[in-house]
């Protein structure tokens, strides 16, 4: 529940975007790389015929959803069997995120679209599997260089963003001791309050330099 209420702006911006790009580039047999609990099943089901879910055996997300056990590495899949494929906050988490976008370029069919979302700036998190940050321009050259044309690449927010949410992050460290600590039952309360004022000015904040978080749309060439 925490989790939730820390993050319930940036995964409503987050998830509409996706959904729209998803509407607009998916369709026929989908690959959902590092899928974890596969949160974008019920988004995908109305464009794909069928959505599977690649993830590994030490993952710490509930595996019942995962399909074929695998890493960004080695997919267990044929060459060119896909249609499209996603991967959603998990290039920051890949020693080598050259070597995984070309196996996605692998696994996907010549003229076909991937989607995947990118940190800029957020704290460590998934310690210690947390490598990388990525700029439009190193995601420009990775993506390009491993075989595919970049079709988007759409920052999802501004400053306001960004700054409230490691902000969020930050005061939360103060919610401890319990039900007690007066800040437990405050926190919560000043975290939607923060949100609420920056979905507002999101729609005016232009500064997407600052982004949190970049989408890319990527079509194999």
């Amino acid at each position: 529940m925490a989790k939730e209420i820390k993050n319930l702006l940036i995964n409503s911006i987050h998830n509409r975007i996706v959904s729209r790009f998803i509407a607009s580039y998916f369709i026929g047999l989908l690959i959902d790389i590092g899928c974890g609990e596969k949160p974008y099943a019920e988004m995908a089901k109305p464009y794909v015929k069928l959505h599977i879910g690649v993830d590994h055996e030490e993952t710490l997300h509930d595996k019942s959803n995962i399909d074929r056990f695998g890493t960004a590495y080695e997919i267990p899949a044929k060459d060119g069997e896909f249609d499209c494929a996603l991967c959603t906050a998990v290039l920051e988490h890949l020693e080598e995120p050259d070597k995984a976008i070309k196996e996605t370029n692998r696994v996907l069919k010549e003229g076909e679209y991937a989607i995947y979302t990118v940190p800029l700036f957020w704290h460590l998190h998934e310690e210690p599997r947390d490598f990388y940050r990525y700029t439009k321009y190193g995601l420009k050259y990775l993506f390009e260089k491993n075989g595919f044309e970049i079709v988007e690449l759409k920052p999802l927010s501004g400053f306001c963003v960004t700054f409230a949410q490691e902000l969020i992050y930050y005061i939360w460290r103060f919610r401890i001791g319990g039900k007690l600590n007066p800040l437990w039952w405050i926190i919560p309360v000043i975290s939607l309050f923060i949100q609420g004022i920056c979905y507002l000015l999101n729609k005016i904040d232009r500064s997407e330099e600052f982004t949190w978080m970049y989408l890319v749309v990527a079509k194999k060439i």
